[in-house]
């Protein structure tokens, strides 16, 4: 953007915040490909990039009156572009890791439950009792067999997490099936 064009689009600020509507529909024109672009760049995804760009303008329009030098608006906006983009792929990701342990979690409760004898029914009462961070490891290591690496990178916890997690899982199954 020119000098000129950083001119002109700060006169479009101000005459937006003095109420020209007209002056929004130019900032849009201006901006929103470069939004969409911006918002792309982070997440890879053309759909998501653009509902970004277009929750970003909600944004804008609501907080522009706030933009203390108008002169800024370019780096003001991309700035609410960029940390909506940042905050979509946290949320995928933490939403990710939900679902690759409800995965896990799932698994734990689907045992086959074919061998009837008591002990099989005590344990698989007693796994059931244990915490879903306990009940995940016990799961990967005894009946998935993943080590102790494999673990952690799957559940996304260092290695002596797992590994502390295995042992407290095991003392409280020890507990429970002494009683």
């Amino acid at each position: 953007m020119h000098k000129n064009d950083h001119t002109e689009a700060s006169e479009l600020v101000r005459q937006y915040v003095l109420g020209n509507s007209e002056a929004l529909t130019q900032l849009v024109k201006r901006f929103h490909k470069r939004f969409c672009n911006h918002a792309y760049y982070i997440v890879k995804d053309v759909e998501v990039a653009k509902d970004i760009a277009q929750d970003s303008w909600n944004v804008i329009m609501n907080k522009i009156s706030k933009l203390q030098d108008p002169t800024q608006f370019k780096s003001w906006s991309l700035r609410i572009v960029h940390r909506k983009a940042i905050d979509w792929t946290r949320n995928r990701l933490k939403q990710q890791q939900q679902n690759d342990a409800y995965q896990v979690t799932k698994t734990i409760h689907e045992l086959p439950s074919t061998d009837y004898s008591q002990v099989k029914q005590q344990l698989r009462s007693a796994i059931q009792e244990l915490s879903i961070h306990h009940q995940q490891v016990i799961r990967l290591f005894y009946v998935d067999e993943y080590s102790l690496k494999d673990i952690a990178n799957t559940l996304q916890i260092s290695e002596g997490t797992a590994k502390s997690r295995l042992f407290h899982a095991r003392e409280q199954l020890k507990k429970q099936l002494k009683k």
